[in-house]
């Protein structure tokens, strides 16, 4: 039985409609940590700790509070990460290739996946509010620099800030990019309607994500443990029988602070002691359902 209703990027698909899905040796949870590596220019207003000096040029309350995540916290995630198998897919800014090299070097020696993020989250480089032309621009940009710098074409992508406009899914299709993770609308991966291509999303989350777990909601570091904890349970236990695909959506300058860290290392643990789980990436989990659904 199928109910399929045409919306203006992709068909409903109620989950208990759909033939079980399978992962790769019978995992239940194919397990994806996403993890945002970032450039905010200085000049310019970002995500912020202390909203109050945010439009100050400079402002080096909040800027240096960011970039401890690509001097610190980025490498205690990996220290987290490494000894349990698990490895990033990194939402990138393509101004990290330039500014900060050696995570590009640390990241590949880890076989990490790198998806397009945007040039950097300066507002004037989000996908809104701009003519196609120039959303061709900085997504070809993007895509180019990352090809030159890793040796090979970017397979997915996720917009700054989840930012799109109506055209976005098909300049991504046109420009050969396999997956879209902006809509976090299922615990499967699904087929986008685009003109040409063949563009699916692989599941992204905006609940277990710490910008809005800790900057919008004010969730503890041990609370958001606890949610990572708690999501993969239940998903656990449903993937018994459908299997379903669990994101964690990561930012290094929050969750790898030291205070944050040790919860994340607690749930990582957690999860990587259960049988029958796939820690993966989002290009491995889009390669897997390309060849056994596609």
């Amino acid at each position: 039985m199928s109910n399929l209703t045409q919306t203006a990027h992709y068909d409903y698909s109620a989950i208990i409609d759909r033939d079980p899905l399978k992962l790769p040796n019978g995992a239940r949870v194919a397990v994806v940590p996403y993890i945002n590596i970032e450039h905010f220019p200085e000049d310019i207003p970002g995500t912020a700790l202390v909203p109050g000096t945010q439009g100050f040029s400079p402002d080096p309350l909040n800027y240096g509070w960011r970039d401890y995540g690509n001097r610190v916290g980025l490498w205690r995630m990996m220290d987290i990460m490494d000894p349990l198998g698990m490895r990033g897919t990194v939402c990138l800014n393509s101004d990290i290739i330039r500014e900060y090299p050696r995570i590009i070097e640390e990241g590949e020696k880890r076989n990490w996946a790198w998806i397009g993020h945007g040039i950097n989250n300066a507002p004037a480089n989000f996908l809104s509010g701009i003519d196609e032309d120039r959303e061709r621009e900085i997504i070809g940009a993007v895509l180019e620099d990352m090809e030159k710098a890793l040796g090979r074409k970017t397979k997915g992508w996720l917009g700054p800030f989840l930012v799109e406009t109506m055209n976005t899914p098909n300049i991504l299709a046109d420009f050969g990019v396999e997956y879209l993770c902006d809509f976090c609308a299922d615990d499967q991966p699904f087929k986008f309607n685009t003109k040409t291509g063949n563009l699916i999303s692989v599941p992204y989350t905006v609940e277990l994500n710490d910008i809005p777990a800790f900057l919008n909601l004010g969730v503890s570091g041990a609370d958001f443990g606890d949610m990572i904890i708690d999501q993969f349970d239940v998903l656990y236990e449903e993937g018994a029988t459908n299997a379903r695909i669990m994101p964690i959506c990561l930012h290094n300058f929050l969750i790898g602070q030291p205070f944050r860290a040790k919860h994340l290392k607690r749930a990582f643990e957690y999860i990587a002691k259960h049988d029958d789980v796939w820690l993966t990436t989002g290009d491995e989990v889009n390669d897997w359902y390309r060849e056994s659904y596609m």
